[in-house]
């Protein structure tokens, strides 16, 4: 079975009024990338840097969302984040 685990910069400090929020670097993702692959053991399929728009909007649901949205003349943020595609190997016992 394929999955997927999404590395996602952290929201520091929440978006006011004409103020954009802060996050976490992409490095700081993907340095979680490399403490949780050398922990998982997992058998790793691919690294891929993804950017989406707007997945810290209210009206959103992050990375794992199937439809984010942009629009004509609104702002738009769009922020990156990692994600690691791996196989789950299943053990069956006898």
């Amino acid at each position: 079975m394929i999955k997927y685990r999404d590395f996602v910069p952290q929201e520091i400090q929440a978006p006011g009024f004409l103020k954009p929020g802060q996050h976490e670097t992409l490095d700081q993702a993907v340095a979680e990338v490399n403490r949780w692959l050398a922990e998982s053991h997992v058998k790793l399929i691919s690294i891929e840097t993804v950017a989406l728009p707007n997945i810290w909007s209210r009206w959103e649901e992050g990375s794992s969302d199937g439809e984010l949205s942009t629009s004509g003349e609104s702002l738009s943020r769009w922020h990156q984040f990692v994600r690691v595609n791996i196989a789950q190997i299943f053990q069956i016992e006898l």
